[in-house]
């Protein structure tokens, strides 16, 4: 079984929260890990091993701008092969192949800009990435966009920004690997919370 983590982990610029990333880690069987907001400039070796929990031995990291964004990528190289990784302005893509049974597909990482200004701009980003149409392709990440009413808890809503992403992804051919056993994956953690699904896995 292979097996993704996905998480967007609100910074990792404190020792405890850390400590909770390398504790879930380890509590996983995951192959490979795509942490969002890590809030970081550099990530060294050292700290990546013990994100990685010491079984995910490599790592390739988008740097954060001051506090704002980041992204790591962290990887088992005994069960995975991770080719030409490469950094975008919102993304990290590499071409994965699967050491047991030589199935290779592009994943690529995204955590999609908080900014409204720069939203337009991250879906572009996504349909330039759009690979062959041979291509297998998993785009996973926390997109801070929605695309249907139903993904947020209140009536707030940007309908020409969720228009724009439902052309994307139809453009793009993506299809959605549903999540299990929730309905939201972000709370702004109020008394009365907004919730809302921004941490999506799709697939072509």
């Amino acid at each position: 079984m292979f097996q993704i983590l996905c998480w967007n982990v609100r910074g990792l610029n404190s020792a405890a929260r850390c400590l909770a990333v390398h504790e879930t880690i380890a509590a996983t069987t995951c192959h490979i890990a795509c942490l969002q907001e890590t809030k970081l400039e550099a990530i060294n070796d050292s700290l990546a091993r013990f994100l990685g929990a010491y079984k995910l031995n490599q790592f390739v990291y988008k740097p954060a701008q001051g506090i704002r964004g980041g992204i790591l990528l962290l990887w088992d190289d005994r069960v995975v092969d991770m080719q030409n990784p490469e950094i975008g302005r919102y993304s990290i893509t590499s071409i994965v192949t699967v050491r047991d049974t030589a199935a290779s597909f592009v994943l690529i990482g995204v955590y999609g800009p908080s900014r409204r200004v720069q939203k337009e701009s991250f879906l572009r980003h996504l349909r330039q990435m759009k690979p062959t149409n041979d291509t297998r392709w998993l785009l996973q990440g926390d997109f801070n966009l929605i695309y249907r009413a139903r993904d947020k808890n209140n009536r707030n809503l940007n309908l020409s920004l969720m228009r724009s992403f439902r052309r994307t992804l139809n453009f793009c051919e993506l299809k959605e690997i549903h999540l299990q056993n929730r309905r939201f994956t972000w709370s702004n953690e109020r008394r009365s919370p907004t919730l809302v699904r921004l941490d999506r896995f799709f697939c072509n």
